[in-house]
């Protein structure tokens, strides 16, 4: 963020887009659960490190990349982020993950109330990618599998750049997008 602002005064549009997926509980060298830390973290630390830059940008554009795998998580679970008190499932993890981008969206989205900042989020797909090879191996083997029945990422980046591009959504905020193309 610091290197961004020192070569730029203004961001039209951030597109937050990570997605991990581990087999097994690691933390981060700052002890953070890694699927949490990367999938969320990542998001809300960069976001509100250019939040200032953005805020001055006319009509700038933040758009985060969820799953529909957050209707997994069945609630958010802010007292056990790191899976000490629970054991520890990877697909679980990367639910809570995505749900927590949608939650961070929908709060972002009332923070920015009179700015002229939008902020949405999105399910991109399933998409044919290496996505899950760092995952249970059973889940690595049966992404690999699926491989060919998934969407392009060409064709996953759509709604991303609906978001990001659209003139439709250009004073809507706080929305959750899936199938969108210009």
């Amino acid at each position: 963020s610091e290197e961004f602002k020192s070569k730029y005064d203004k961001l039209d549009i951030l597109l937050n887009n990570a997605g991990l997926i581990k087999g097994k509980r690691t933390l981060t060298e700052d002890g953070i659960e890694e699927t949490f830390a990367v999938n969320h973290m990542g998001y809300f630390l960069f976001t509100n490190l250019l939040l200032d830059i953005i805020k001055s940008t006319d009509k700038s554009r933040i758009v985060n990349v969820s799953s529909e795998a957050h209707r997994m998580a069945f609630s958010p679970n802010f007292d056990d982020v790191n899976f000490e008190k629970n054991k520890y499932s990877s697909f679980p993890a990367y639910a809570q993950s995505k749900l927590n981008n949608i939650l961070f969206t929908y709060e972002l989205a009332k923070r920015l109330e009179g700015t002229s900042v939008t902020t949405n989020c999105l399910h991109p797909g399933t998409i044919a990618s290496n996505f899950g090879q760092s995952g249970h191996p059973v889940f690595a083997f049966l992404a690999r599998l699926a491989k060919p029945f998934l969407k392009t990422v060409e064709q996953g980046s759509q709604t991303n750049i609906y978001l990001a591009l659209s003139k439709d959504v250009e004073n809507v905020t706080g929305k959750y997008f899936k199938n969108k193309k210009i």
